[in-house]
């Protein structure tokens, strides 16, 4: 199969996904096989949502649509112009997906199959729903696929390389069992906002978005913040204040209790407006519904912190901080081109 049949099959996945978006699911009349998956997709969807309390269908809705806006024959195109897939000899890659945000292992799945690589997917339980139908879709819009996609839940085998996301924890189990062959293991990172508390309303509002957009729970997520000395957070607080409903969401809700009867019972000072505390801490990952944050006094020890930090930290959202930074909002919309842990998954994938 040629680069552009692959990129072709995964651009008409895109349209299929162009009917379920934020403002809601809206059946489109020029989609192929969409008598055959419209429905079942639907269905999908919902049992995605009443497995996983955490996958709400305005989250599930969210990743589908940023999805649907990247799988367009253009991007797909722009993306991979720069790699050489010429005689490249097709091999199984293992993918070991987490289940933290709906679809997270997705950007995975597209790289080995447009690298040309038959993919065995070993999807968490957490989110096991939508990417199995997913690739039939793609099957029938490219029968050539078929043989190429294979999910198991079995102990993985007969594969040349393998991408695995997971803990800190589960890293040194991959490092160990994946030994000897070409992988890519990723561990625990989160996202950071630099304030200079200059930042409009509009750039506060925006960060709200980084912050409690699934719950918080994905690694680009901002989790921590770095605020000068003397910050004052009332405006801060104020630009968080539209979120205030995920309080309502029994899981949030209980984390934010839990959380909160810990810090009081340890007396430590803290922050909070009835659904988000801020504590005072040097550690990057923050539970659900607690923000960590440290105080700067020059830009340039913070810089330096930071670069020091880099294998710890995903995103960085600032404004005129730091190279590659983030623009406040924008950290759950990542490009094509945009690696987890800025390691490039094509090239890697040309090279095993």
């Amino acid at each position: 199969m040629q680069l552009q049949q692959r990129i072709n099959a995964f651009s008409k996945l895109g349209d299929f996904l162009s009917q379920f978006t934020k403002k809601g699911i809206q059946k489109k009349d020029d989609i192929e096989y969409n008598e055959l998956f419209f429905d079942g997709f639907n269905h999908q969807i919902k049992l995605a949502e009443e497995y996983n309390g955490w996958f709400t269908k305005e989250n599930i809705l969210y990743s589908l649509e940023n999805w649907s806006n990247l799988l367009i024959n253009k991007l797909l195109s722009d993306w991979l112009v720069k790699y050489n897939f010429n005689n490249i000899e097709s091999k199984k890659v293992a993918v070991i997906m987490a289940g933290n945000i709906p679809l997270v292992g997705f950007h995975d799945f597209i790289s080995v199959l447009l690298s040309g690589h038959n993919v065995l997917v070993k999807q968490s339980s957490n989110d096991k729903h939508l990417l199995p139908y997913l690739a039939k879709y793609l099957e029938h819009v490219e029968p050539e696929f078929k043989g190429s996609i294979t999910f198991t839940e079995d102990k993985l085998n007969g594969f040349d390389g393998v991408i695995a996301t997971g803990s800190n924890n589960t890293a040194r189990y991959f490092e160990y069992y994946f030994k000897g062959k070409p992988s890519i293991i990723r561990k625990n990172r989160n996202s950071v906002a630099v304030l200079s508390g200059n930042e409009s309303e509009e750039d506060l509002k925006n960060l709200s978005e980084d912050i409690f957009r699934y719950y918080g729970l994905g690694c680009r997520n901002v989790s921590k913040l770095f605020v000068p000395i003397d910050y004052n957070f009332d405006d801060f607080f104020r630009a968080m204040y539209d979120w205030n409903p995920i309080i309502n969401k029994a899981k949030y809700a209980n984390n934010y209790d839990y959380n909160k009867a810990v810090y009081l019972m340890s007396e430590f000072n803290l922050l909070e407006n009835g659904f988000l505390m801020l504590k005072e801490d040097e550690s990057y990952a923050s539970p659900i519904a607690t923000l960590f944050y440290e105080t700067y006094n020059r830009k340039e020890q913070l810089y330096q912190k930071i670069k020091a930090d880099s294998e710890l930290i995903q995103c960085i959202v600032a404004d005129g901080f730091i190279e590659n930074e983030i623009p406040f909002g924008d950290t759950q919309n990542p490009s094509l081109k945009d690696y987890a842990d800025n390691v490039d998954t094509i090239e890697f994938l040309l090279k095993i």
